[in-house]
């Protein structure tokens, strides 16, 4: 049958594309290489959404070029991450939406990154109770990842579960769109996949499915792992078990076109009391946890014993006291308890809510430490505390809790210590 006149040589639903755009602008997220904000694009939106739309269906739709803009690191450094316009934002929610169900059939159980219905959460909680069963772990770390993805080998991944001509033409398209610095020079793109792309989560999951998750159930079914995105830990019986796997990942991953980075993987040793072997490296960083041998107390019996469990990171540690300084709430003594509450309880909110699960006590202290960020702030506002201890105003704060909790963590029970910590 012949193509009626006037036809457009793609199909695409139109109301997939309006779901597609509400998802992007409950995302929200800042503007792209065009200036043109989400709000900006609202003003004007049936015309906007048909013109993507008609320029999709009939072919002709090219992205523009990814802004580039440079993360500092905690540890030193920078990261790329590359910010779509909104138009190409919507467009590639248009084709996640639409490959997702089918790709997400496939993913390994224990690949957690960027999937529905799955979370670090589940990740760190799995990786926690193979800890305890495995002695070994192999904490893996692929050097420069997103930036380093072979287009053809994840496009031949791609061919192998999409079979949409427009959607294959514009996920190449969106590989392939150049970097564009701050001063408007453009950076041509010839592997990679963009950080801060809607599209780049689900490719890179494709990516690494193929190349370590479906090879480590074909050639060692035995060995379980825990990824998230790119960031990995395998179990192993034993440390020859771990440094053969090590060996063979090496290779393998050079055949992908990705190497390890040889400084940031090791091999660990899960020490706990009942195992009596030393081993240089017995603590590892997992979703901004670290798993290391500590103080637990036995459920039924209260006895102490040493258990290897995960805790908040010294790397995520120093850097919520760096935000929580940077608040400089002594400084602001003329602002309201249930102000000050209200701006910063959206960010204890999230703390809490990711930490709080196996943060610990480390976390709780934490969380203490804004106590006594507060207790300044108290003393500052308050004459009758100029000459107070610090155990005295946090009592004082402590009350002020019962009476009303204003933040978030004093509404779960975790308020003031009523004793003294050195800031």
């Amino acid at each position: 049958m012949t193509q009626k006149q006037g036809a457009k040589p793609f199909d695409i639903d139109r109301w997939k594309l309006y779901y597609a755009y509400k998802r992007v602008n409950q995302n929200r997220g800042s503007s792209g290489v065009d200036n043109v904000t989400l709000d900006k694009y609202n003003s004007n939106l049936k015309r906007n959404l048909y013109k993507l739309w008609n320029r999709m269906s009939s072919g002709s739709y090219v992205p523009k070029p990814v802004k580039l803009v440079q993360i500092l690191k905690s540890a030193g450094g920078t990261r790329p991450l590359g910010i779509p316009t909104v138009e190409d934002r919507i467009a590639q929610m248009l084709v996640v939406e639409m490959i997702e169900p089918e790709i997400e059939k496939i993913f390994h159980e224990d690949s957690y990154g960027y999937r529905p219905n799955r979370s670090a959460h589940d990740a760190l909680g799995r990786a926690r109770e193979r800890c305890w069963k495995y002695a070994w772990v192999l904490d893996m770390d692929i050097s420069k990842f997103f930036d380093t993805i072979d287009h053809q080998l994840l496009m031949k991944a791609v061919r192998l579960h999409v079979k949409e001509r427009w959607i294959i033409l514009y996920i190449e398209r969106w590989l392939k769109v150049p970097y564009q610095n701050a001063d408007k020079s453009l950076i041509e793109r010839t592997c990679g996949v963009p950080q801060g792309s809607v599209i780049g989560p689900i490719l890179a999951n494709l990516f690494l499915h193929y190349c370590f998750d479906r090879w480590m159930q074909i050639h060692h079914p035995e060995i379980p792992f825990e990824r998230y995105a790119d960031d990995t830990v395998c179990h192993c019986r034993s440390q020859r078990e771990a440094e053969s796997l090590y060996e063979e990942l090496i290779i393998r991953f050079k055949s992908c076109k990705l190497s390890l980075n040889e400084e940031k993987t090791k091999i660990v040793y899960c020490k706990s009391s009942r195992r009596k072997e030393n081993h240089s490296n017995v603590t590892f960083d997992f979703l901004g946890h670290t798993f290391r041998p500590c103080k637990t107390m036995h459920k039924s019996s209260r006895e102490a014993f040493t258990g290897f469990q995960p805790r908040i990171s010294m790397k995520a540690t120093t850097k919520i006291r760096a935000t929580m300084r940077s608040w400089n709430l002594k400084s602001k003594s003329h602002t309201p308890l249930d102000c000050i509450a209200h701006m910063v309880n959206p960010i204890l909110r999230g703390w809490v809510n990711y930490y709080g699960k196996y943060g610990g006590k480390s976390f709780q202290k934490l969380l203490g430490f804004f106590d006594l960020l507060l207790a300044r702030w108290a003393k500052a506002k308050y004459k009758t505390f100029r000459r107070k201890p610090m155990y005295v105003i946090l009592k004082w704060l402590g009350n002020v809790a019962d009476r009303d909790a204003v933040f978030y963590h004093w509404q779960i029970g975790l308020k003031p210590a009523k004793g003294t910590i050195k800031l």
